[in-house]
């Protein structure tokens, strides 16, 4: 990742939250008054991340970092189709366990993987144009705006893909509120946090980048080597 130092951790990150997340929601809570996937609790950290690539690195890394991410979520999901397909040893008795965990259903892996891309990029357009109008100024309120849009586009995406016509309709909805108001607020708690972090990035890279000239084409694959802008 040529003349960044620290744009690694953060492209390992990112992607380590998405693996974990997409496992993790196979789980449906209930907190309180809420029902929430598993994947809710640690997948907020994805749009922090988000919000920090695109802040200090800006929208052609970004684009970069999402399709990284979008590439690997599809070899798991792959992979545990794969392995839940294969046949089990004939002393292990796991095997269904293993499949009603692991082997994600095509249209929950299609749902996964559709509204991963589509919020990430929402997001990190909203968070770049929003820079380029506030003149880098005000950042809690670019971390937060894209967030809103990114999450709504996420789980909207995903939960219609994945359980529409399969989940009651008022289970659908309480799950679709429930996580965007607890996946917002985890931005909103964290804003503090960003700051800092934001701030140490921009420093150790010496770096501060505007995306007034940007091609946003999400779809743009020519520049996915990395290079420094």
């Amino acid at each position: 990742m040529s003349g960044y130092k620290h744009l690694g951790l953060l492209t390992a990150s990112l992607v380590a939250v998405l693996l974990i997340s997409n496992v993790a929601s196979t789980k449906i809570l209930q907190v309180g008054v809420f029902a929430l996937d598993g994947g809710t609790f640690l997948f907020p950290l994805a749009y922090i991340f988000g919000d920090v690539l695109t802040e200090v690195y800006g929208y052609k890394a970004s684009r970069r970092v999402i399709y990284i991410g979008f590439l690997w979520l599809a070899i798991a999901a792959l992979t545990f189709q794969i392995l839940v397909a294969l046949p089990p040893a004939p002393d292990w008795e796991l095997q269904e366990a293993f499949a009603a965990i692991l082997g994600l259903t095509p249209r929950i892996m299609l749902g996964s993987l559709a509204g991963y891309w589509a919020g990430e990029f929402a997001n990190s357009y909203t968070l770049a144009k929003m820079k380029v109008a506030t003149r880098g100024r005000w950042l809690w309120t670019r971390t937060i705006g894209s967030t809103l849009v990114g999450q709504a586009v996420d789980t909207t995406v995903f939960l219609l893909i994945a359980f529409w016509g399969v989940l009651p309709n008022d289970l659908l909805l309480l799950i679709a509120v429930s996580n965007y108001i607890f996946k917002v607020g985890i931005e909103v708690v964290f804003t503090p946090v960003t700051y800092q972090v934001v701030a140490w990035f921009k420093r150790e890279e010496q770096i501060e980048i505007f995306d007034t000239d940007t091609d946003f084409n999400p779809f743009r694959l020519s520049d996915i080597a990395y290079k420094r802008d």
